[in-house]
This record gives C-alpha cells, sequence and structure tokens, in this order.
C-alpha cells in the first residue's frame, strides 16, 4: 500500500428515515452535487416501490441492499507468470458498496422512464430477487464458484 490511508469520513443518517445506508444511497445517485434531485429521486423511487408492496420503506430499503449484496467475489492474483481469479470472501462495507452500486448502474441503464421509475422497478425487483442488480450479484458468486479450485492461492 503506497502512502497513507485516507481516514473514513462520518456519515450522518439521511434527513428523512435517519438511516446511514439510505443516506449513501442518495450520495452515489447524486450527479454533478445535486444533492437535492438525488435525494428527491431516492425517496420517491422508495415510497413508490414500498406503496406498490405494501412494506414499510426502510424495512423493504434493507431487504433488497441484503438481496443485492454479494457473499464472495474474484480477485486477479499473479502467480509466477500467470494471473488467476482467486474467490475471496468480501467484508460487510464492500458488500454494501457494491449492493448500492449496481442497483443504481441497473436502474441508470433502463431505457425509457425517468430515473424514480427505474430505480423504483429495480427495487422491486431485487426484493422479489429477479433483475439486472441480482444478474450481476449471480454472476459474481457463479464466477467464484467456477474458480474455487485457486482458491488455496488466497
Amino acid at each position: 500500500m503506497r502512502g497513507k490511508r485516507a481516514p473514513r469520513r462520518k456519515i450522518d443518517g439521511d434527513i428523512k428515515f435517519n438511516n446511514v445506508v439510505i443516506e449513501r444511497f442518495i450520495n452515489n445517485v447524486m450527479k454533478n452535487g445535486k444533492k437535492s434531485v438525488a435525494r428527491d429521486i431516492v425517496y420517491k423511487a422508495i415510497e413508490k416501490s414500498s406503496s406498490d408492496l405494501n412494506i414499510p420503506p426502510v424495512e423493504l430499503f434493507d431487504k433488497v441492499i441484503e438481496n443485492v449484496s454479494p457473499s464472495i467475489e474474484v480477485r486477479s492474483r499473479r502467480v509466477g507468470g500467470a494471473s488467476f481469479q482467486v474467490p475471496t470472501p468480501i467484508s460487510e462495507e464492500r458488500q454494501l458498496i457494491l449492493a448500492i452500486r449496481w442497483i443504481i448502474n441497473a436502474a441508470r441503464n433502463k431505457k425509457g422512464h425517468n430515473m424514480i421509475e427505474n430505480l423504483s422497478g429495480e427495487m422491486i425487483n431485487a426484493y422479489n430477487n429477479t433483475g439486472d442488480a441480482i444478474k450481476k450479484k449471480t454472476d459474481v458468486e457463479k464466477m467464484a464458484e467456477a474458480n474455487k479450485a485457486f482458491s488455496h492461492l488466497a
């Protein structure tokens, strides 16, 4: 590792639900520093999803993040002259980061609707264990499973 590691910034809970994970989600949705726009998008998407499924918003959001979070991933490791894809367990912090990133990217890659509807649809799909974010999770876990033979290199 080079130099010093940057200190972790403490993130307060969001203004509506006082939930740190939702605030981090808002920060990842935000583009060009427009936090109020990102908040509006996330809150409306969560409300729309929770009303469609008749579940409390925070409970829905926690379940979505839990469903999309991967438990294992592959990392490249160079041994001798060859690179191997070595399956490694993931920390809870990285699980959260990946889940947030995959949900947002899946919603952004959908065409035809606005971001609120895309994000809401992706949350509903993730709650039901379907959709693009869940597909990404299963692809990562299948890759790790396929390369289980190299786990001794970790």
